[in-house]
């Protein structure tokens, strides 16, 4: 499985794709009976202005009171919202949505990670943990501001709402193109890299058969056809629904079989000594599989109480730790310094096939998530100036066929494709996780930061430059040194 055991060494930013189960278990039966409303999750910033002028006229303003959990101190309600501007995300479906960003192919990349960081490791799962949800409520606080009357109002939208707030001075529209811009990269990406993934296990787990590498993939990329079908998110949720499923089963059967092992598991297997490249390589790993910035400012404004938004983020990052914390412990004290870049190559070859099946169909699955989402930022950025021909159903599909075509022949034709989306994710990864969100957060609210509010953001940009550095720098020396040997 080279091209996936490529992309956990070596590419740190870019799966963003939707698998936990628990959340959705916990309200299977409310999820089921929601609208199509309830289900925006993946709805891009944009979005979120288009589809708020063809709502109703607003009744009168909406109360929100907080029946769920307490806020975090220091935290105000926001001013009520006229109807037209609340949707139906209850907290814990927006709850459930967050857990699906954060609960990715990474998490079977962790137990390799924790080989190469020993007791470091864990600290850093936990760290990781609060620094992106802390980053997460930064970015929407950057959403809302005072009004005369001392209240928060949300008088931002979007990601690029903000992006344009903070950059109004140099250029009205700058900001908000940066952010498209990098949004778009990391998702056409990540279309790409399933692609490549989904070629490669197709090929390992049927190597009797005589097909290349690249024909698998476009055996795979037959399947995803329909996507360009796909107009609403209720498809999408549904397919979402399924991919939780099947995460549901490898976690369960990894666990599982180190259950069975218990008796093998010795903590004099963690390191002391550390690598410094290869403990790069884990910490990137780690603080990427927590990622999930690209949704949020969406995900609150669909919110029926918004001012639950923050301990929903504490909740979902907090369970997110102690999941990733277990699989990943008990992995590697299963397998110790055995363990695989991805640690499903630990497994007997009875579950091996097994769970390559299921990734293939987990990486299917997670296709439609990021394709749908950059193919409506493009088509709204098109379709803006209202003009007739780029807004007519026909144009929507040239474009969801157009971005189907991209992420074929890119999987087909770039080689070294893990490596080059290492470097790409290392940017744009690092850029909407903590450089942004803490950037914007200074630029905005700086005269009203306390000092230690001021260092904490500083903090978390000069360590989002610094993961990004150490990215690009990683996948530069591995491009270099393939290339060499080619």
């Amino acid at each position: 499985m080279a091209h996936l055991k490529q992309t956990f060494s070596s590419l740190f930013t870019c799966f963003r794709e939707t698998p936990s189960f628990f959340l959705q278990m916990i309200r299977w039966d409310s999820y089921l009976d929601t609208d199509e409303e309830n289900v925006n999750f993946a709805r891009r910033d944009e979005l979120n202005r288009v589809h708020s002028e063809e709502r109703e006229e607003p009744d009168g303003p909406q109360n929100f009171k907080l029946d769920i959990c307490h806020q975090d101190p220091g935290y105000e309600t926001p001013a009520p919202l006229p109807r037209a501007q609340v949707k139906l995300l209850s907290s814990w479906e927006a709850g459930w949505n967050v857990t699906n960003a954060i609960q990715g192919i990474f998490v079977l990349g962790l137990p390799y990670a924790l080989l190469h960081s020993g007791y470091s490791g864990l600290f850093l799962i936990v760290l990781a943990a609060a620094l992106c949800c802390y980053t997460g409520k930064i970015l929407i606080a950057c959403l809302y501001e005072e009004n005369e009357d001392g209240q928060l109002i949300r008088a931002r939208d979007t990601y690029e709402d903000i992006a344009n707030a903070c950059c109004k001075k140099v250029s009205p529209r700058l900001g908000g193109i940066v952010v498209n811009v990098t949004q778009v990269t990391e998702l056409i990406m990540t279309c790409i890299l399933y692609l490549v993934v989904s070629g490669n296990l197709l090929s390992h787990s049927f190597s009797y058969v005589p097909v290349t590498e690249k024909t698998w993939s476009v055996i795979a990329f037959l399947t995803l056809l329909p996507c360009v079908f796909i107009k609403t998110l209720k498809i999408v949720s549904k397919l979402s629904q399924l991919c939780s499923l099947v995460h549901f089963i490898i976690i369960f059967v990894v666990m599982t079989y180190c259950l069975t092992q218990i008796h093998q598991w010795s903590w004099a297997k963690f390191r002391l000594s550390l690598e410094f490249e290869d403990f790069l390589v884990s910490m990137g790993v780690i603080i990427f599989s927590y990622t999930s910035q690209i949704f949020l400012p969406t995900l609150e404004g669909n919110m029926k109480n918004p001012g639950e938004f923050r301990c929903m983020l504490n909740w979902t990052h907090f369970f997110a730790c102690v999941l990733k914390t277990t699989f990943a412990l008990s992995a590697f004290l299963t397998w110790g310094e055995q363990t695989r870049e991805v640690v499903t190559d630990n497994l007997p070859s009875f579950l091996q096939i097994l769970v390559n099946l299921c990734l293939l169909t987990k990486a299917l699955l997670s296709y439609p998530l990021p394709f749908f989402a950059a193919t409506e930022i493009v088509y709204a950025c098109i379709s803006r100036g209202n003009y007739s021909n780029y807004s007519s159903p026909l144009f929507a599909l040239c474009v969801r066929s157009l971005f189907l075509m991209l992420t074929l022949l890119m999987a087909m034709f770039i080689p070294h494709f893990a490596l080059l989306m290492g470097l790409a994710g290392s940017v744009t990864g690092a850029a909407m996780t903590f450089l942004l969100p803490s950037l914007f957060h200074l630029k905005l609210k700086w005269k009203k930061l306390s000092f230690f509010e001021k260092c904490a953001d500083i903090s978390v940009f000069i360590l989002g430059f610094l993961c990004s550095l150490a990215g690009i720098v990683c996948s530069i020396k591995g491009l270099l040194k393939v290339f060499g040997e080619g």
